[in-house]
């Protein structure tokens, strides 16, 4: 009669325990309405295809169909063969791009692809004028609005609502001709290069990103910013979408291209966290 006894008290206890656990699921789920905070992912990546935007010297976009249909064995089958430059699209800048000793593709760590990001908007000024540059002043007014300095450690994503115009070429580069001549035909906005020094001098961010075709403006002969940020291996992401869609702070960003060994630049799938709360 023991054993049963025992065996009925601890059937019992698991019982009660189970029972209790449930009530205290129960009672913290009441305390935390569903949907108080919800996460929204938004992607800030253009599709990749025959519209897709590159440098006016660039390989652009191909995709060959390698097989597409009914195999003779009866299931159905796809795969394509694709080919491009490094640099067009939603795509990444690595150090390496601009500086001799800078990180390629594969070496950038992790940490500098995902994080607290900002949103400095100035479409007001860049909408106006394709050849704008960001300056420093844009940035202090971020912070004086914002009422902080830029957070050690952000992604700084800045806006001038360009990618409006994309896959426009005429509206988005300021031209639909390729080649080295075309070059010189290019209107976008850019960064400074003083706001680009202001940065490293004074902050401490570990990317960047735009929604135009380069970190630098259009009609950039020596691509200064490049230079000033990849030399301090700050990676930059181009040719962003979406930004209109985002607070100018509160929110996180993954940022992960395709991992090409000794890459200079590679497409880039990057995404925004936000969390809202109802």
């Amino acid at each position: 009669m023991k054993p049963i006894f025992f065996f009925s008290l601890i059937v019992i206890c698991l019982l009660a325990s189970c029972d209790n656990k449930q009530r205290a699921t129960q009672e913290i789920n009441k305390e935390i309405p569903k949907d108080t905070i919800r996460e929204i992912i938004i992607d800030l990546s253009h599709v990749y295809s025959d519209e897709t935007i590159y440098w006016v010297t660039a390989q652009e976009f191909k995709l060959d169909t390698v097989f597409k249909g009914q195999t003779d064995k009866g299931f159905y089958y796809s795969a394509n063969n694709f080919s491009s430059a490094e640099h067009g699209g939603t795509h990444i800048d690595a150090p390496i791009h601009f500086a001799e000793n800078g990180m390629s593709v594969d070496e950038i760590p992790l940490e500098k692809l995902m994080g607290k990001a900002i949103k400095i908007n100035v479409s007001a000024k860049a909408l106006n004028n394709s050849d704008y540059q960001i300056s420093i002043d844009d940035l202090k007014a971020w912070e004086t609005k914002e009422k902080t300095t830029i957070p050690d450690g952000s992604i700084v994503l800045l806006q001038t609502e360009f990618a409006k115009y994309y896959p426009n070429k005429v509206k988005y580069l300021g031209t639909d001709e390729r080649g080295e001549l075309a070059i010189q035909k290019l209107h976008f906005p850019g960064l400074s290069e003083a706001a680009a020094k202001w940065l490293v001098e004074n902050r401490n961010i570990h990317a960047i990103g735009i929604d135009t075709p380069s970190i630098d403006y259009g009609q950039s002969e020596y691509f200064k910013s490049h230079v000033v940020l990849l030399s301090q291996n700050i990676p930059a992401f181009e040719n962003l979408t979406n930004l209109d869609k985002l607070p100018n702070s509160g929110f996180e960003i993954i940022a992960l291209p395709m991992k090409i060994q000794g890459g200079s630049g590679a497409p880039l799938r990057i995404v925004a966290i936000l969390n809202n709360s109802h």
